[in-house]
């Protein structure tokens, strides 16, 4: 039994066999260990940006390797080597075994591949597609922003692509394969009238090939970020104090990521520093919530076939009905929580050790008409687009910031708003919420997880929101 690497490379890596592999595991475990696996990737990438009409950057790049890792006890050693030589790849099971020196452990299981689903069948990477293409699609999407408003003064877009081929080797006795495609399209464009200026963005992608772009063509990229800057160029400025605030579906979805989703993974409430600390079974939300982690939703962005430790990807239902039902795991966390893994172990590369991580995290519909909220809203704010915020994972405060948003009058979105940040929470916001749409959507392939200086690509989603007080910060009393 053999799989090869680098299926895209003339002349790639020789085949890994299950021979080898055992036998760099021995190595691995040969001063003791409870767990050892192996983490083999290929990643090709590349990248492209027009700007003003003309082609502004290209760039690309290839990486191979090998990350050893050996637990003992709540310890990890961990090696790699950038080479797949036998000699070089020894020397980095022995290096990652030096955390144990308890004399060697029984060897490793017989190593069976393990059977997997397929969320983004691939036909033809977009790697193998001619940069002529892509430019092409650059070049539309920036021809669209400027048709939409002559107040489009400029733009920019930008394609980056990657395909990585996995293989996960586990002292447990599997192996398990993978091929990751992974594609960004976005477009930034600034609109300026009288003086003022103001920039809207757009974009989309997900694990896919080109075929993405016969759903979701460039134009209409380049139109939405032309929407948004045009949208906000008159924008007022917003309101301060509590008030209620309605969540968009969709991309708000990231409020929930950061502010309630890293706080339900399992080395945080392992090592006591989450507010969701000894909290299973316990109502830490409305009933109308429940918030789930699914990395198995089709060519979605945070879907995976199988994580970075090798366990199939999967529906974890974290909060049901407002109850607390679990966590993220990964290998380490889910043996000291006596459950199995949950398919949340991920990695930035071969060179990092994997952690707890989110998929694609989202809150399921509800029953509510998403007009009827907005119309149940005396006054407050409507949040459409969020750029981004800051987050204590130990307590759940947030504070994100809104690149579009509206005021809410008497149930009506009436004035753009500018500087809108929103402030609390993440766990009491939940506790909040009051009102939930039937119209949830999964955000467009653009979000980048970052964690003890990793970063993964992710998903999130929402319906309709309706949270009866959250702080607004601005600059208007």
């Amino acid at each position: 039994m053999s799989i090869s690497l680098a299926p895209f490379a003339p002349g790639g890596p020789a085949a890994m066999d299950a021979t080898l592999a055992q036998r760099l595991l021995g190595h691995a475990l040969c001063r003791g260990g409870d767990h050892a696996d192996l983490y083999f990737e290929y990643r090709t990438s590349a990248s492209y940006v027009f700007e003003e009409g003309r082609v502004k950057t290209v760039g690309g790049g290839v990486s191979l390797g090998l990350g050893v890792r050996v637990l003992h006890g709540s310890a990890t050693g961990y090696a790699y080597c950038e080479e797949l030589t036998e000699e070089a790849m020894i020397a980095a099971a022995r290096t990652a075994a030096q955390i144990a020196r308890s004399g060697a452990s029984p060897p490793p299981e017989r190593i069976e591949p393990r059977a997997l689903p397929s969320f983004y069948p691939l036909q033809t990477p977009s790697v193998a597609a001619p940069p002529e293409a892509k430019l092409d699609l650059l070049r539309r999407a920036d021809a669209a922003a400027r048709a939409f408003d002559r107040r489009i003064i400029k733009v920019e877009c930008s394609f980056a692509e990657e395909i990585r081929e996995i293989l996960i080797v586990s002292s447990e006795g599997y192996m398990s394969c993978d091929v990751q495609p992974l594609i960004r399209f976005g477009v930034h464009v600034i609109a300026e009238e009288g003086g003022r200026r103001q920039g809207g963005s757009g974009g989309g992608g997900g694990r896919y090939g080109m075929e993405y772009f016969d759903a979701h063509p460039p134009e209409e990229h380049g139109r939405e970020a032309a929407r948004v800057a045009t949208a906000m160029l008159h924008a007022w400025e917003a309101p301060a104090g509590e008030m209620e605030v309605v969540l968009a579906p969709g991309d708000s979805g990231i409020l929930l990521h950061e502010a309630v989703g890293h706080g339900l993974e399992a080395d945080f409430n392992r090592k006591r520093t989450s507010n969701y600390t000894d909290r299973i079974g316990q109502q830490v939300a409305s009933p109308l919530c429940t918030v789930v982690d699914d990395g198995t939703i089709g060519h979605s962005r945070g879907s995976i076939n199988v994580d970075d430790e090798g366990h199939p990807g999967q529906v974890n239902v974290l909060i049901e009905a407002g109850v607390l039902r679990g966590y993220m795991q990964d290998w380490l966390s889910a043996r000291h929580f006596k459950t199995a893994p949950s398919g949340n172990g991920r990695r930035q590369s071969f060179r990092h050790n994997p952690l707890p991580r989110m998929t694609n995290t989202y809150l399921r519909p509800g029953p509510h008409d998403p007009e009827e909220i907005v119309r149940s809203v005396r006054r407050g704010v409507y949040a459409r687009r969020f750029s981004g915020g800051q987050v204590n994972i130990s307590n759940g405060d947030f504070v994100f910031s809104l690149t579009e948003s509206y005021l809410i009058e008497d149930g009506r979105l009436t004035a753009p708003l500018k500087g809108v940040n929103l402030i609390g929470n993440g766990p009491q916001v939940l506790t909040r919420v009051t009102m939930l749409g039937n119209d949830f959507q999964l955000s467009d392939g653009i979000w980048t997880c970052g964690k003890d200086g990793q970063s993964v690509p992710v998903g999130v989603g929402t319906p309709t929101v309706k949270i009866a007080a959250i702080t607004v910060g601005g600059t208007k009393a």
